[in-house]
């Protein structure tokens, strides 16, 4: 420990290469909005960091972000259940306390695309059999909520059973 001597100019140096300063999300720059804020450079802060500048996007510059479906959506507008749903979001984030989740939304609306107004709210996605807590975070901007929520059992392949071809007529029962 005492062989290796503290010199501030390298530390500095070293810290100032580590730097992460390009803001983007699915290649848009978010560096207009950079300019705004100052943030300090730790990977945890910068997505959360990044997540505030999400929040500030307009529904234009969102449309030029998310894929072509999504965007056909956000022309034609929100209709009445999903705005409910943001209004449902909304309300649990304005009652939740300081640092802690909001409480649990349940929605059948696995067809609503993510908004950045939707980031660190807690949903219940219904599957078809159950609810699925899902905390939305600034990476699944533009999804669907449905692709959070599984709505059946993956495959598993195994051995094949009696019947499945012709050579297994032939396999003895065990």
């Amino acid at each position: 420990m005492a062989d290796v001597e503290y010199n501030a100019e390298e530390a500095a140096e070293i810290k100032k290469r580590r730097a992460f300063r390009k803001f983007s999300y699915r290649g848009v720059d978010l560096d207009q909005y950079v300019a705004k804020t100052t943030l300090p450079t730790t990977h945890a802060i910068i997505s959360s960091a990044t997540g505030r500048l999400l929040l500030d996007l307009t529904s234009d510059q969102l449309r030029d972000v998310v894929h072509a479906r999504a965007r056909r959506r956000i022309n034609r507008g929100l209709k009445r259940k999903p705005m409910g749903l943001i209004k449902k979001l909304r309300k649990a984030k304005q009652e939740a306390k300081p640092n802690e989740k909001p409480d649990l939304v349940k929605t059948h609306l696995r067809d609503m695309i993510v908004v950045p107004e939707m980031i660190g709210s807690v949903i219940g996605i219904y599957s078809g059999k159950e609810f699925n807590q899902v905390e939305i975070k600034p990476e699944m901007v533009g999804h669907y909520l449905a692709e959070f929520s599984i709505s059946y059992k993956p495959v598993k392949h195994g051995r094949p059973g009696i019947g499945a071809t012709h050579s297994s007529r032939f396999i003895p029962l065990k």
